[in-house]
This record gives structure tokens, C-alpha cells and sequence, in this order.
């Protein structure tokens, strides 16, 4: 796993996924490698009423129903649809399902404006069909078919930013369970279709802001369970999603470097004001263009550690914080320069004065920056 950029998460946690499946005992769905149970364990963590010999670590955060929904609509063999806003964990969550239930999370479909149906079908290699013509060996299955063929989950991301011709052709994989393929001939064994095995589904993800870009037909949204995953509004739980990233980042890089509980406290504050600044708006051009998600909040924080260790005294400041809170949520100039400077004069600055601790250090760092964008 060392010598891999990112890896998934059935290599990442294999060890652990081996032990859950070498304790597992209790009844499993289809092909399923871990019980709906242990699938639920693995993501959201053990319990000590759990009663296990080690920890298991908590992987997901938010609501356990969420998770239970999204296990029982798998065990159905429905496909299952996670929309939510940018940033709260959708994609995340259905890789962790994917290398519990079938230790393959790397059958992905990227959606796309240029996605056509042959990514989630099958595509010919040309030169093979030139030499030997078309036939099973020459066929270049997709995911969503090498899925189907192993009993495996398939997973579509971004399912409402493809067209509606790619849309529309999940409607018979998720009804029908088979792919046909017209170009073979079929010698009286069904050669020429491709049928699902026990254990095949799809999970779907869709941003909640792309409604009206490539909007799902009413015969798709019926084969979908729909599962609405809301932004992580309490500041505890999104602590503990920033922590653990953070000391993730922090592992992988071999960074000896503390994050300070009172600047963690700064940035949460910082992103709930700023929220709050937007949801008060009159219009989109009094508000930021992020959408101040806790994976944006996780990336101002790694910003702000990695130059802290390359380029500063090696220790998280709030100066330093500030500057990567700026530099990563200015996208338009000036608006979004205009907007953070407001945040500083009318909500920082009095802060500082009442409250002092890291605030008027932040402050200076983020008035610093500004200027320097400016």
C-alpha cells in the first residue's frame, strides 16, 4: 500500500476487512462478503456493547440510518441512489459499502457531459476485431458489466451530469439484470447477452446543486432507492470529520506536526459564519462560489499544514490558517475577496476584541492575504 498515491479503501483497510470476515457468523446476502451487519461495523465503527477483541474504527460520519438504509436497499438488489450537496461524503461512503460487501470498490463510471453508453456497456478493441472479428475476447466490458459478471457492486458517479440516452440505458441493467449484445451471434446458449450474477447492484451518486442539468427520468427514479445525505451541520461531528482526514493526511505525508484543538475551533467557526453569511443572501453575488462543504473545510486544513511543515516553523499558526482559508475559498476576484474581507471587518475583528485567543491572529493573517490577492 506504500508505494500507492490513494489507495481504496478494501486495500487500505484490508487487514481489518479480513478480520471482520474471519468473525462474521451471521447471515450474509447473495455473494456478500460481510453481513449486513459487519458492513454497518466496519463503517461506522465498534461499540464496546459490540463485544469485539479489537477496535474497529469509525469511518463514515453521520447518521447510522443513512448507512442501514443504504445496506438494506444493497441487500434488495435495488440500485441505490446518494444525493447530497458537494463535499458531504457520498462518494466516500460508497466505496466503503463497495469493499465491504464485495472488496471492490474500483468498478466506477464517471459522469460526464461526454459519458456515453458504451462506459456503462461494453466497447470493442478494434484492433483485435480487425484481426479476428467481433466476438466475446475482442468485447471491452465496462465496470457496471465486469459488476454484473462478478456478482459485484457497479458504481456511477455523478449519475445527473450524463445525458439522458446514458441515463436511460441503466433502466434495463437495473429492471432486466442483463446486457444485451446485439453484434454477437448467439449460438443457442445465450451467447450474445451478459447476465448479472447474485450480488450485482449499482450505487449512483448525485450532487443535489446539478438539479436541472440532466434531470433523472421517473422510470430511472424507480429503480433507485433514494438516499438524502445532508450537509453535517453539527460541529462536533464535522470536528471529528476534519480530525480524522486530517491525521490521515498527516500519516500518509509522515508529518510530525500538532493541530491545535483551538484552531480546529477557529475553523469550524470561521466555515458556520460564513454559512450562516450565505444562507442570508440576497443574491448569489453576495455569496462565496464554494459551497463551504466539510471537504472543503478538510482542504483549507491540509493546505494550511503541508505549508506549515514545508514552508513555515513546523507548528500550525492562525496566521497561517487564515491565509489558507482565503486562498482556498477565493474563486472569483474581486466578489469572493470582497465578501471575506466583509467577514473579517464585521465578524472577526469584534470577535478578536471580545474573545482574543487565536482570533486576532487570524484576523492579521486573513486581512495579509486579501491584500496580497488584491
Amino acid at each position: 500500500m506504500s508505494d500507492l498515491l490513494r489507495a481504496p479503501a478494501e486495500i487500505k483497510y484490508a487487514e481489518e476487512l479480513d478480520w471482520l470476515e474471519s468473525i462474521d457468523d451471521n447471515p450474509k446476502p447473495f455473494s456478500w462478503r460481510l453481513s449486513p451487519k459487519m458492513v454497518r461495523l466496519f463503517i461506522l465503527g465498534s461499540e464496546r456493547s459490540d463485544g469485539l477483541d479489537r477496535e474497529v474504527s469509525q469511518k463514515w460520519f453521520g447518521d447510522r440510518s443513512f448507512v442501514e438504509r443504504s445496506i438494506v436497499t444493497l441487500a434488495s438488489d435495488r440500485g441505490l441512489l446518494l444525493i447530497g450537496d458537494p463535499g458531504t461524503g457520498k462518494s466516500w461512503l460508497a466505496e466503503l459499502l463497495s469493499a465491504a460487501i464485495c472488496r471492490n470498490s474500483t468498478l466506477v463510471v464517471q459522469g460526464t457531459a461526454g459519458t456515453t453508453e458504451d462506459h456503462i456497456k461494453y466497447s470493442w478493441n478494434v484492433s483485435m476485431v480487425i484481426a479476428k472479428g467481433q466476438s466475446r475476447e475482442s468485447m471491452i466490458p465496462s465496470p457496471i458489466m465486469t459488476a454484473m459478471e462478478a456478482g459485484s457492486i457497479g458504481r456511477f458517479e455523478e449519475l445527473t451530469r450524463s445525458t439522458s440516452d446514458v441515463q436511460d440505458a441503466l433502466i434495463s441493467i437495473l429492471s432486466e439484470k442483463y446486457i444485451s449484445v446485439p453484434e454477437l451471434e448467439s449460438g443457442g446458449s445465450d451467447d450474445n447477452i451478459v447476465f448479472a450474477k447474485p450480488g450485482f447492484s449499482i450505487i449512483a451518486t448525485a450532487n443535489s446543486r446539478d438539479r436541472g442539468v440532466n434531470d433523472l427520468s421517473s422510470a430511472l427514479k424507480r429503480r433507485f432507492n433514494f438516499v438524502r445525505i445532508p450537509v453535517v451541520t453539527n460541529k462536533k461531528s464535522e470536528a471529528e470529520i476534519v480530525r480524522f482526514r486530517t491525521e490521515e493526511l498527516l500519516r500518509r505525508h509522515s508529518i510530525d506536526l500538532d493541530v491545535p484543538p483551538t484552531l480546529l475551533d477557529v475553523l469550524l467557526q470561521s466555515f458556520a459564519d460564513l454559512r450562516a453569511s450565505a444562507a442570508t443572501a440576497g443574491s448569489d453575488d453576495e455569496k462565496l462560489e464554494s459551497a463551504l462543504s466539510t471537504a472543503e473545510q478538510i482542504g483549507v486544513l491540509e493546505d494550511a499544514v503541508l505549508h506549515s511543515n514545508f514552508f513555515g516553523e513546523r507548528a500550525l499558526t492562525a496566521r497561517t490558517l487564515a491565509s489558507s482559508l482565503v486562498g482556498s475559498l477565493t474563486r472569483r476576484e474581486p466578489e469572493d475577496l470582497a465578501i471575506l474581507n466583509k467577514y473579517l471587518h464585521g465578524v472577526v475583528e469584534p470577535r478578536s476584541k471580545e474573545e482574543g485567543g487565536s482570533w486576532p491572529e487570524f484576523l492579521e493573517g486573513g486581512r495579509d492575504a486579501i491584500a496580497t490577492l488584491s
